[in-house]
């Protein structure tokens, strides 16, 4: 028997991934509170127990107030105790399982796992995980996505969390780091650290865009990522579902990498405005929609992937708010073209800009006036108010001009309908001798 119980607490500690030794001390532990359990006793030190690791032998005591050792044979402690004893042993085995899931996973949290869907538990999906049970959040999923029990589930082990008796181990494929793990495994130069994912922002199940770089000049960072024939590109879009990828070349000159975000528009022109954090981005009126893309999703994408905020303009836009903006400044007293050039180069293009950023800008980076400054600001609003009156007439020209548009359209499907009805008539009248 107690070389059973040796071989049995080796088979827990194996399959359990515990601590032999913390089951050895927890079966002295259990067979304490057995005993005092059996004598009704308060003081934990009054009784002592020892498992002997080669034997299996199992000797429990008690301390008399002598201090002497007396032995309690097991067979006396009944069954009362025993079962106290067995509670307390399932107890802290399952202490034991729970801190070592926690050290475990806690390890390999930010890693990229594999494990197998097992059921849903309202919108969250459960997943086996080696040895432990994750779940996988609804905002953790990609929208649409589901998965049968039995089905393989590559995932981003996001968080371990200490849940009292439990531990929970959060998983995800909405992550931006999943994408950036998947490409980890795909292409071996940014598992090794060749190329560098510089920035990622994704709209998980729709669209995903990477900056990259290559620390070496012989390796394409695009190239690579995209592998030949697409190879490489095609297994990560085939594990997110077809969701789309966009991988663009990293640049230090933020004008340079928000031209590259846009893609695959092509930008006529980008002026960055510092004080604001804002990019006013040029494109043909024939590039506008691709820059802007399905929903938004391009230029959404494209701001969080630079960290900048992208307002698209075509060049008469643009223009028109230069000429605006030309004009309520000159005629404020005083001001130079050296004042209107600095004003370009610093990405004030619009009135709006000018109300925004406000006097401090004008006084510290233009040299004007405190009284210029407030001058120029108050002519600003006033040409903004009109501005922004006339750019409201426009939208309510063009929605009366798409109204009348989408009428005639009508008219002319319910006037070809009504002929299709008449030649259909009339030729059943001829096959009939009507």
């Amino acid at each position: 028997m107690n070389a059973d119980t040796i071989r049995i607490l080796d088979a827990i500690a194996r399959e359990r991934n515990i601590d032999r030794e913390l089951l050895f001390e927890d079966l002295e532990q259990a067979m304490v509170s057995a005993a005092r359990r059996h004598f009704n006793a308060l003081e934990e030190e009054e009784f002592g127990c020892e498992f002997d690791r080669l034997t299996g032998r199992i000797t429990v005591w008690r301390v008399e107030p002598t201090g002497e050792k007396t032995d309690i044979p097991l067979a006396s402690l009944g069954r009362i105790p025993a079962q106290t004893a067995k509670q307390v042993m399932i107890q802290r085995f399952r202490e034991d399982e729970r801190n070592s899931i926690l050290d475990e996973f806690s390890k390999r949290q930010g890693e990229l796992i594999t494990g197998t869907a097992q059921r849903y538990e309202g919108n969250a999906l459960i997943v086996q995980v080696d040895r432990a049970e994750g779940f996988m959040p609804k905002s953790e999923q990609i929208p649409g996505e589901q998965f049968q029990p039995g089905d393989r589930v590559r995932c981003l082990l996001m968080d371990v969390r200490d849940a009292g008796h439990q531990v929970k181990i959060v998983l995800s494929r909405a992550h931006p780091d999943f994408i950036r793990r998947l490409f980890e495994a795909e292409v071996p130069e940014v598992a090794e650290r060749t190329i560098e994912i510089k920035a990622l922002a994704r709209e998980p199940g729709f669209r995903t865009k990477l900056a990259v770089v290559s620390v070496d000049t012989k390796v394409d960072a695009v190239g690579a990522c995209v592998g030949v024939r697409g190879s490489r590109i095609r297994n990560i879009v085939d594990e997110l579902g077809g969701e789309k990828i966009d991988i663009v070349r990293w640049n230090e000159s933020s004008q340079v990498l928000i031209a590259n975000a846009l893609k695959p528009a092509e930008v006529e022109e980008v002026s960055l405005c510092f004080e604001l954090g804002r990019g006013t981005i040029v494109v043909r009126e024939d590039q506008l929609s691709l820059a802007i893309g399905r929903r938004g999703q391009n230029v959404r994408l494209a701001a969080r992937l630079t960290g900048w905020d992208v307002d698209l303009l075509t060049p008469a836009e643009f223009q028109r708010q230069l000429e605006a903006l030309e004009s309520a400044v000159r005629s404020v007293e005083g001001v130079t073209d050296q004042m209107l050039d600095r004003m370009g180069a610093l990405g004030l293009i619009s009135v709006f800009d000018v109300e925004e950023v406000g006097e401090p800008v004008l006084v510290q980076e233009l040299g004007m006036t405190q009284e210029m400054a407030e001058e120029v600001v108050t002519r600003c609003t006033e040409r903004g108010k009109e501005v922004a009156e006339l750019m409201r007439q426009e939208q309510v020209v063009k929605a009366a001009e798409a109204a009348a548009a989408d009428a005639m359209l009508s008219q002319s499907i319910r006037d070809s309908t009504v002929e299709t009805d008449k030649a259909s008539e009339s030729a059943a009248d001829s096959i009939l001798g009507l």
